[in-house]
């Protein structure tokens, strides 16, 4: 990398104690560098290069829906490029969003609220739509209401999701500033769950991320609607609006969109978005379920 900010005479990274992050001026020369792998990738495919190029893919994820669509599509993905790396790396979605525009994310996988505005630096494409849930063990209390009002969860103990994080905003905006009773807080929702099924309390989470889940098939926890609350929570795929985007990238993107299109359709409750071909823009297609 030195090597390369001598020859163009810029710094494409600023270096602190803490790590580097791109520059400014790596920002802007980021599409050329992309570029450029694109060419090589193209002149040895002309060259008649018997093997797949082996590239690597990031992928940012808040983990939601980690069990339903994430694992599957890495599955399917890598099924047919068996020599491109997937790292798939658990941040917020803040991160996730500085990520995408330095490049060091390829795709993101964040929540959404409905009716929050779109960034307007990224294409985004609704993969899910679902509601938030009360998740619990089964033989917690809470699991005998057949839903779960804001009331019930103020004397709760509760497992939230950090600051940061799409959940935790919800979960504020559903008390209307009772003070919830957190009594843990974690990253990520495949924390929350582990810690529920152990016992140490409920927490909130988009309804395709308990759904399915091994830890609901085996029993150990379940998850109840929110009473009077018609809260739409979306699993968004963001990736930065550029010009040229690595071929790899581009594959895995069509495997997460159809993947939400066909093989979780049904699986879920409410509608699944169905994003038209001719771009990211989604719509939706009623499916069966309560």
């Amino acid at each position: 990398m030195r090597n390369l900010e001598r020859e163009l005479g810029v710094d494409l990274l600023e270096r602190k104690r803490s790590g580097a992050t791109m520059s400014a001026s790596g920002r802007e020369l980021l599409p050329h560098i992309i570029d450029v792998l694109d060419a090589v990738d193209r002149l040895r495919a002309a060259a008649g290069e018997q093997h797949r190029i082996s590239r690597m893919v990031r992928v940012g994820t808040v983990n939601a829906a980690t069990v339903p669509l994430l694992i599957p599509v890495v599955r399917e993905f890598r099924a047919a490029h068996p020599l491109t790396q997937v790292e798939v790396v658990g941040a917020q979605q803040t991160d996730i969003h500085r990520a995408l525009l330095e490049g060091a994310f390829d795709l993101g996988l964040v929540n959404h609220l409905e009716g929050d505005d779109m960034p307007a630096d990224f294409e985004s494409t609704e993969l899910l739509r679902g509601r938030p849930v009360v998740c619990v063990r089964p033989d917690s209390p809470l699991a005998s209401l057949s839903s779960v009002s804001a009331d019930d969860l103020v004397g709760e103990p509760l497992i939230g999701m950090r600051s940061g994080y799409v959940m935790h905003r919800y979960v504020h905006r559903l008390l209307d500033g009772r003070g919830p009773a957190f009594a843990y807080s974690t990253d990520g929702a495949e924390m929350g769950k582990l810690m529920v099924a152990e016992g140490l309390g409920a927490t909130v989470l988009p309804d395709f991320s308990v759904i399915g889940d091994p830890l609901e098939r085996l029993g150990a926890i379940t998850h109840r609607p929110i009473a009077g609350d018609a809260t739409r929570v979306l699993m968004m795929l963001r990736r930065r609006r550029a010009e040229s985007v690595p071929q790899a990238a581009r594959d895995l993107h069509t495997v997460f969109v159809r993947r939400a299109r066909t093989a979780l359709v049904g699986a879920l409750p409410g509608p699944v978005s169905r994003p038209p071909a001719s771009g990211p823009r989604p719509g939706r297609r009623p499916t069966s379920g309560p």
